[in-house]
């Protein structure tokens, strides 16, 4: 393998590629990163063996096409040390020379016929959709889902494909985030319902993509293989039984108003700032015309923020964590709806055509 390339597409490749790197693993190859040399492209591969990454370079001029096997993690410091515009890459046996206008580092591999197979996107897609909507969606939801929770199966987002749209649910049983997309290919068998990874995931956003390209996707019983000209992610499904989430989105709140996000978002921040480090809840009161947020700490003091609504009903008051209010504050447009019943029950926060996030109240007692 010999080619030269262009260093900020390589570091941009590999930056992506080393966060599927598992940090800790007892299978040192899985800490390298295949190098591919081919006709006009130049493949980083990597693969933890449940979530793999394929990045296509097309800024290379490939002299000799091969391929090889390094640690990542060396190879992305030493690119993004770099100066250089261009590097030239050279495999010699299992060694990689990597050679700049001053530099020549020699990075030792491993057996590139080792590293274990990485799924591709073969036979026609399941689905198709644009790259920066499935962004979006995926952004709106990822945050609610749970970490290394007990129920495995909320540790990912629920996908519902259904003619031309596809439906995001994520849950960590305290919150709840919906977000959807129209499809350019509509489900024409069985409707599609997976349980994908949030590792698989997150990489959407770590990859340089035309949000306007088409994103081709195909489904298994237990994988999901995503492919454009850029890159492809594969990634095994999460296995379980997602929750009835419309069993838990309220259907009857008879308080609503309007607010501006960014006011809204704000206020929510500067209340919690003197919250209970315990409870992590604010105060909110709904009364005509106005809406109250306020947290105290009688060791520290207390806090109290006023925004101005559009409000004529019974008044209220309930709890919420202002972390998790926050996190569905950040994805909403310039305008959300906020939805309320009484104390006990949980809050809507609706922005958009295609965003809900409800979220359960806490006891401030």
């Amino acid at each position: 393998m010999k080619c030269i390339c262009d260093r900020q597409a390589l570091l941009e490749a590999l930056s992506a590629t080393s966060s599927v790197i598992p940090t800790r693993t007892t299978k040192p190859i899985l800490e390298c990163v295949r190098l591919t040399a081919e006709e006009d492209v130049l493949v980083i591969t990597a693969y933890d063996q449940e979530v793999g990454l394929r990045c296509r370079v097309r800024q290379v001029d490939v002299t000799e096409p091969g391929e090889t096997l390094v640690p990542g993690g060396r190879l992305l410091a030493i690119v993004r040390e770099s100066l250089d515009e261009t590097m030239a890459l050279e495999a010699v046996e299992d060694i990689l020379h990597i050679r700049g206008s001053d530099s020549h580092f020699q990075v030792v591999g491993q057996n590139v016929r080792e590293f274990p197979p990485v799924p591709d996107l073969e036979g026609e897609p399941t689905l198709r959709v644009k790259v920066g909507a499935l962004r979006s969606a995926v952004e709106k939801t990822l945050f609610a889902a749970a970490r290394e929770n007990t129920r495995y199966a909320i540790n990912g987002v629920l996908w519902q494909g259904k003619g031309k749209r596809l439906e995001l649910v994520a849950t960590d049983g305290r919150r709840l985030a919906l977000s959807g997309t129209s499809l350019e290919k509509p489900v024409l068998e069985e409707d599609v319902r997976a349980i994908v990874p949030t590792k698989a995931l997150g990489l959407l956003g770590r990859l340089h993509m035309n949000a306007d390209e088409v994103l081709e996707i195909r489904l298994s019983s237990n994988q999901l293989v995503m492919r454009t000209e850029a890159a492809t992610i594969s990634t095994v499904l999460v296995e379980g039984h997602f929750p009835k989430h419309e069993d838990v989105i309220p259907q009857d709140q008879d308080k609503e108003i309007t607010l501006n996000t960014v006011g809204f978002l704000s206020a929510v921040r500067r209340a919690a700032l003197l919250a209970n480090a315990e409870s992590k809840g604010i105060r909110i009161e709904l009364g005509e015309g106005k809406l109250v947020l306020s947290s105290r700490t009688p060791e520290q003091g207390e806090a109290t923020v006023e925004l101005p609504v559009e409000y004529t009903g019974a008044p209220l008051k309930i709890g919420f964590n202002p972390e998790f209010l926050a996190d569905g504050l950040k994805v909403c447009e310039e305008s959300m709806m906020f939805l309320l019943k009484d104390s006990g029950r949980p809050g809507v926060v609706k922005s958009g055509s295609d965003f809900m996030y409800v979220i359960m109240p806490v006891n401030l007692s």
